[in-house]
C-alpha cells in the first residue's frame, strides 16, 4: 500500500476521531459542507484492538469500523483520506488488528492512540499511560507496522503528569511511524487550560533534527480556519487535526470562512438526523445522537426551547417532523 502521507498537499486539515463522534455518519456529513482542499483526512472512532480479537465483543467494535457508501463515494470523488485508529497495549493485538483492517479493505492508514486520557483507559496503561513506557509503545508501533503495508501513524499528548515532549517525541522518532499528531497538553490535564503550541512547534523541530521526512501536525484548541492557518505558520506544522473545534462550526473545513444561515444549519440537521436512522436503524439508539444538537440549534432566538424540546424525543421520525414543523415556520417568518 502507498503511503499516502509522503505525498499530501499541506497545509493539511483533519477531522480528529472522537469517542461516540466520528462515526461514518458524521464523517459524511463534515466531508459534505467541506472544501475538498482544506478536508483531506478523516479519522474513525477508537477501535479496541481487545475487541477486535474478541469473538464475543468483535460485533459492538465492528460498528466502529462500517463506511457508508455514500461516504466512501465522497471520499473517493475528492480523494480524501479514512484513517483508522486504535487502541490498546498488547503487542501481538495490535499486529492481528493491523493485519485485519488492512484485509478490510476501507482504510488508507492506522493510526495508533497514545493520547487519550481518560482515566479508566489510563489505568490499564492504555493510550497516553504509554508516554510512561516509551518500549512498549515501540513495540506496538512496530508490531502495527510488521502486521501491515498500510501507513502507521501515531497520535499523542506532550506528557503524562508532567510535559516530557523532548524525550517522548525522541522516542516515537526512533520508531517506523509515517506521521505524527501532537495534542498541546499532558494527560493530567485533559481538556483544560489552553494547549501549548511551544511544544508542538518543540516535536517539529526534534523531527527536524532527527532527519525524518514525516509530517508533524498539531490538534488544541483550533476554532477556525483562520486560525488554524496562523498556527501553522507561527509553529511550523505541516497541518492541523480540529477535534472539539467542529462542535462550534461543523463548516470549519472551508477557507471562505462561511457563516450559515439557520435554514442551512436545520437543513443539515435534518440530514444527519435522516442519514443516521438509515444507517444505524435499530443498532443505535437515538440518544447518542443528540450531543450534536447544539452544533446545529445555536444562536437563535428560541434556539434553547428547542433542543429542549428534541432532547425528550426518542424516535427519529418525531425529530425530523419536528425540526421540519420549525424550519418551515422560520421560513415563513422571513418571507412574510
Amino acid at each position: 500500500m502507498p503511503n499516502f502521507w509522503k505525498n499530501i498537499q499541506t497545509p493539511v486539515f483533519m477531522l480528529a476521531p472522537m469517542e461516540d463522534v466520528t462515526d461514518t455518519v458524521f464523517r459524511e456529513i463534515v466531508l459534505s459542507i467541506s472544501q475538498p482542499e482544506v478536508l483531506q483526512v478523516v479519522f474513525t472512532e477508537f477501535v479496541s484492538t481487545d475487541g477486535l480479537a474478541s469473538k464475543q465483543g468483535y460485533d459492538a467494535v465492528a460498528r466502529r469500523l462500517e463506511v457508508n457508501a455514500t461516504e466512501n463515494e465522497i471520499l473517493r470523488e475528492r480523494g480524501a483520506k479514512l484513517v483508522v485508529q486504535i487502541w490498546g497495549n498488547d503487542p501481538e493485538k495490535n499486529f492481528k488488528a493491523a493485519r485485519h483492517l488492512e484485509q478490510l479493505g476501507r482504510f488508507d492508514g492506522i493510526d495508533i492512540n497514545m493520547g487519550c486520557p481518560v482515566k479508566k483507559v489510563v489505568k490499564k496503561g492504555c493510550c497516553s499511560a504509554l508516554i510512561a513506557t516509551p518500549g512498549l509503545a515501540k513495540e506496538i508501533i512496530q508490531a502495527c507496522h510488521e502486521g501491515t503495508s498500510l501507513p502507521v501513524s501515531v497520535k499523542t499528548r506532550i506528557g503524562l503528569k508532567e510535559i516530557a515532549t523532548e524525550a517522548w517525541i525522541g522516542h516515537l522518532l526512533e520508531t517506523p511511524i509515517t506521521a505524527l499528531t501532537i495534542h498541546g497538553r499532558t494527560q493530567k490535564l485533559q481538556s483544560n487550560g489552553e494547549a501549548d503550541w511551544d511544544e508542538i512547534a518543540l516535536a517539529v523541530k526534534l523531527r527536524d533534527l532527527s532527519g525524518r521526512q514525516i509530517p508533524v501536525f498539531g490538534n488544541g484548541d483550533v476554532r477556525s480556519y483562520g486560525d488554524g492557518i496562523q498556527r501553522i505558520r507561527q509553529y511550523g506544522v505541516d497541518g492541523i487535526m480540529v477535534g472539539r473545534g467542529i462542535f462550534h462550526n461543523p463548516w470549519l473545513f472551508r477557507n471562505d470562512e462561511v457563516s450559515p444561515s439557520i435554514d442551512a444549519r436545520l437543513n443539515l440537521l435534518l440530514k444527519h438526523i435522516e442519514l443516521y436512522d438509515a444507517t444505524w436503524g435499530e443498532h443505535k439508539p437515538f440518544e447518542p445522537l443528540k450531543r450534536f444538537l447544539k452544533i446545529y440549534i445555536s444562536g437563535f432566538r428560541g434556539a434553547a426551547e428547542m433542543r429542549n424540546q428534541l432532547m425528550n424525543m426518542s424516535q427519529p421520525a418525531d425529530a425530523v417532523r419536528f425540526v421540519g414543523s420549525e424550519r418551515n415556520v422560520r421560513l415563513d417568518t422571513l418571507s412574510a
